[in-house]
């Protein structure tokens, strides 16, 4: 438990230093909406090429792991789409609300996964991690954009539409850049990856700044029952389930490890952006995000801590 919690506490302080300087140093929410875009269209997709493109896989049980995630993932994903009616009448939720809930207990947010992952398990966890960045970014994003084209308020209209909004999200092209790069074994000059690489580190640093930034404290006075339900699907049912199928597919040590820490973040902050784009519930999903990650300081080390016992 001391180990886990040597690995989550450093990310968790760097998340609480984004909230006190918000609050103090850089008040201004225009200074907090640069740093996001610069981190969404530029460091992050530097991190997802670098990493992906240079992940040893050799080591990683790369079907299993993938199955492993994507299938929790595209479970729950479906028994939320095939309860979407009871949902939204019992939560009380409109259209918008429930695009929220959908990205709210699916989602994941890949700088807190990134962060544990290199810290407890060091190169082999990041490797594991990358293919964890492969499947799922382009896939749940891809789930996210045709749930919020469907029910969100600013729908889009034909396949066109809806393709052109999948092809121009940076996280779904660098993921495909990246795993081209590594599976053909692209020459990439030293210079380049040492830029790309440069940009990749100051990603996470700054990425769990914003989402400290982007906490809102006072929806923990009174949070909805759509935000708990978010937290049981994320926190503890995809776990579960993710951490069941490795288990039962035959995985172990690192690789089972990351598949749990995958699976217990809270969800992503970039779903916030990507539902003040395409009208979804974006207060709702903040408040979810706020608790959701508050919670998983407590979450997360339980888990972490009974996989390795298994």
């Amino acid at each position: 438990m001391s180990a886990v919690l040597g690995a989550l506490v450093p990310v968790f302080l760097i998340i609480a230093l984004g909230a006190a300087l918000k609050r103090g140093l850089l008040p201004e929410a225009s200074h907090w909406i640069a740093l996001e875009r610069l981190t969404y269209y530029v460091l992050f997709p530097a991190l997802l090429i670098v990493s992906i493109s240079r992940a040893s896989l050799g080591n990683v049980a790369v079907l299993e792991v993938s199955i492993a995630l994507l299938g929790s993932v595209c479970l729950l994903g479906l028994v939320v789409s095939l309860l979407r009616r009871p949902l939204t009448r019992g939560l009380g939720l409109t259209g918008p609300g429930y695009t929220s809930l959908f990205q709210g207990a699916l989602r994941w947010n890949t700088y807190i996964a990134l962060a544990v992952s290199g810290t407890l398990a060091g190169p082999a966890g990041l490797a594991v991690a990358a293919v964890g960045l492969a499947v799922l970014i382009p896939s749940l994003n891809a789930m996210s954009v045709l749930v919020l084209a469907r029910h969100g308020e600013n729908s889009v209209a034909g396949t066109r539409s809806l393709l052109l909004q999948l092809a121009r999200n940076p996280f779904i092209w660098s993921c495909a850049i990246g795993a081209a790069i590594n599976a053909l074994a692209v020459p990439i000059p030293p210079v380049i990856v040492t830029f790309g690489d440069i940009l990749g580190r100051a990603s996470l640093a700054l990425g769990l700044l914003v989402v400290g930034a982007g906490l809102r404290l006072g929806d923990l006075r009174r949070p909805r029952p759509a935000t708990w339900f978010t937290c049981l699907v994320k926190l503890i049912a995809l776990p579960a389930v993710a951490v069941a199928i490795g288990f039962a597919l035959g995985l172990k040590d690192v690789d089972l490890m990351i598949v749990a820490v995958g699976a217990s973040v809270p969800s992503a902050p970039n779903g916030y952006v990507l539902a003040r784009q395409m009208g979804g519930d974006a207060p709702l999903l903040a408040e979810m995000l706020t608790v959701q990650t508050l919670l998983a300081a407590l979450t997360m080390p339980v888990v972490i801590a009974i996989v390795s016992h298994l």
